[in-house]
């Protein structure tokens, strides 16, 4: 069964230099690692889900054959060695999609979604997309505001925007207690419900993908704690 995982790093003190470099020169080592199905390096943004980026917090969000070829990079693999050693901290959860749809780079990575309501446990949300260069002035009106109430909605534990490219290629991450405190904001903030009609009004994106997931487990820190401790 395949697995997805998303790992977030925080970087120590006179890392920056060398994490910005492997955004470019990391590609090639992961393109060869076993049992690598897809995988994006992300950066982050300032204050969270600023258009601007965080040079300290990165993202490698990576789609596995199995668990076993997860394990294996994650336990030996050279690149993820050096990660390790420049961190402050890392957390990662292991993610089951549930419901994926929408495209990036041409490809959903989460085919293997099962369809199938959430019954009980913590669960995340990745929205990402492809904004047009000529629409970025009004998505970023709009949406970053919207975004930055994610990380103090009720229920949630963690969220952090992501990206591959600052300002048009961008991701939102969130892990909330429950399905149910997810579609409670989804479907009752009036901001989140404008954004969602401004998106489809104004066409801002060019590719854009939603995935839903049941998170498996949780190792590490972020800010100094694991955000889903006592709920797995």
């Amino acid at each position: 069964m395949p697995l997805t995982t998303l790992s977030i790093i925080t970087l120590a003190p006179g890392h920056a230099r060398w994490a910005l470099a492997q955004m470019g020169t990391a590609q090639r080592p992961l393109r060869q690692v076993p049992g690598l199905r897809f995988q994006k390096l992300l950066g982050s943004g300032a204050g969270g889900f600023g258009a601007l980026p965080n040079l300290n917090r990165y993202g490698f969000m990576a789609v596995w054959d199995s668990a076993t070829a997860a394990d294996t990079f994650f336990a030996t693999h050279p690149l993820w060695l050096h990660y390790q050693r420049r961190a402050a901290e890392i957390w990662r959860v292991r993610l089951a999609p549930l419901k994926a749809h929408g495209l990036w780079d041409g490809e959903n990575p989460f085919e293997y979604a099962r369809d199938t309501p959430v019954t009980a446990g913590p669960v995340a949300v990745l929205t990402r997309a492809s904004i047009r260069w000529w629409k970025a002035p009004r998505f970023w009106r709009y949406v970053a505001p919207t975004s930055a109430t994610v990380a103090h909605a009720p229920g949630v534990r963690a969220a952090i925007g992501l990206g591959e490219l600052p300002i048009v290629r961008q991701a939102t991450f969130s892990v909330w207690e429950s399905g149910q405190a997810m579609q409670d904001y989804a479907y009752r903030s009036e901001k989140h419900k404008e954004v969602i009609r401004l998106t489809r009004q104004e066409q801002w994106y060019g590719e854009e993908l939603f995935a839903r997931f049941r998170v498996l487990s949780s190792q590490g820190t972020l800010d100094g704690k694991d955000p889903l401790q006592g709920l797995l």
